[in-house]
């Protein structure tokens, strides 16, 4: 493939990015404000809830805000919710991985550390799949912060996980969501039912719950499928049948780890075809909204070159430390983290994806993909429900 007059795009600035709003607005800023209103000392937060002594968080995987909003018709109660809601930033990039460890935590990519799909392991030359947690690296050295449920419990709140069981056990799991009590349940009724249960059984409580159908539908058939919105629906009537079981002094928080957008097969730009933008890399780790570029030693400024004059005009395209001063992962980056992140970071703007045919096969024939920090990626409802 060949990219030509470079001189007629004008280059993004990275420093213009819509940064995620971390310290007010953010995912990272959930918990802490939810700990914070029961009595658990040591935490605050810029984002203001009302205090109450129950609590829920039901993460939808996938269901960004603008989605929502874009299908009354398929998402009747959840629309409902909409005017006394508000929406939050996943954080950089919005994926699963970095934004269940920036709820748990409580902490910034840049801090907790899970600050891709797939990130350089600092040192061992290969790449870590961080929501498979594959190839595996010692969680607790990975991500050594405690998580707020933790902190929760051994301050006298009743904390409990109500998801799959096949997560009971997993990496990602004990460093982002671990603490308290896990509950596993395999459908989504199950879990409503479930969690309802656990707050009116305790005075003060704390439970999350999570769904994971919705994402799943998005990246096989697109969020503009019947199959997708079929699954919204179904995720409707779950937060419904929730709502209505909650018990007196309770609180639901509704919210998602991000959006998706779909890319059409024309407009994704393929890596591993591609001999400009490989020149000189070593790892491409990432996704294909939101790539981090490992480049061989002594190749990163040229790498940046080809990347942005291949890119830069619909994806913002920026050095390790053009990303990191410009706050795309938090405003404070721990030493750990720093080469976890690509020598080159690219996020995109437009409707556009590098993916990578032979090295990531599955991830390329995805519709529905999401990372960067578009509104309909980095929206993520923040709904409530009052008993």
């Amino acid at each position: 493939m060949s990219h030509l007059d470079y001189d007629s795009f004008e280059i993004l600035d990275p420093s213009g990015a819509p940064v995620p709003a971390y310290g007010h607005g953010s995912l990272a800023d959930l918990l802490p404000a939810v700990v914070a209103g029961l009595g658990v000392p040591g935490f605050e937060s810029g984002l203001a809830l009302t205090p109450a002594d129950r609590v829920c968080v039901f993460l939808v995987d996938g269901m960004g805000w603008e989605l929502i909003r874009r299908h009354p018709d398929w998402a009747p109660f959840l629309n409902s919710l909409v005017p006394g809601g508000r929406s939050i930033t996943s954080g950089f990039p919005s994926t699963t991985a970095t934004s269940l460890a920036s709820v748990g935590t409580g902490r910034t990519p840049g801090v907790h550390g899970l600050a891709g799909y797939t990130v350089a392991v600092p040192g061992a030359g290969y790449l870590m799949n961080q929501l498979r947690w594959q190839p595996h690296v010692e969680p607790s050295s990975w991500q050594p912060y405690p998580t707020v449920f933790e902190q929760a419990h051994a301050a006298g709140v009743a904390t409990c996980q109500v998801s799959s069981p096949l997560f009971a056990q997993t990496p990602l799991t004990r460093v982002a969501l671990s603490g308290g009590t896990f509950l596993g349940r395999t459908t989504g009724e199950e879990r409503m039912d479930v969690s309802a249960q656990w707050l009116a059984e305790h005075d003060r409580a704390l439970v999350y719950t999570y769904v994971s159908e919705l994402d799943a539908a998005g990246h096989r058939y697109g969020v503009d499928s019947d199959e997708w919105r079929l699954t919204l629906n179904a995720v409707d009537r779950l937060v419904q049948r929730l709502a209505e079981q909650l018990p007196p002094r309770s609180a639901l928080y509704v919210t998602a780890d991000h959006g998706m957008i779909d890319i059409a097969p024309e407009d994704r730009i393929d890596f591993d075809e591609d001999w400009e933008l490989s020149a000189g890399v070593a790892l491409l780790g990432g996704e294909g909204r939101a790539r981090h570029v490992y480049a061989v030693p002594g190749a990163a400024a040229d790498v940046l070159t080809v990347w942005s004059e291949v890119l830069g005009d619909r994806m913002w395209v920026a050095s390790r430390d053009q990303a990191i001063a410009s706050g795309w992962f938090g405003p404070v980056i721990d030493d750990r983290v720093y080469h976890r992140i690509g020598d080159v970071v690219a996020a995109a703007r437009d409707d556009v994806a590098v993916i990578a045919s032979r090295n990531e096969p599955g991830e390329s024939s995805m519709i529905g993909l999401h990372g960067s920090m578009t509104p309909v990626e980095q929206l993520v409802p923040l709904l409530e429900v009052r008993a």
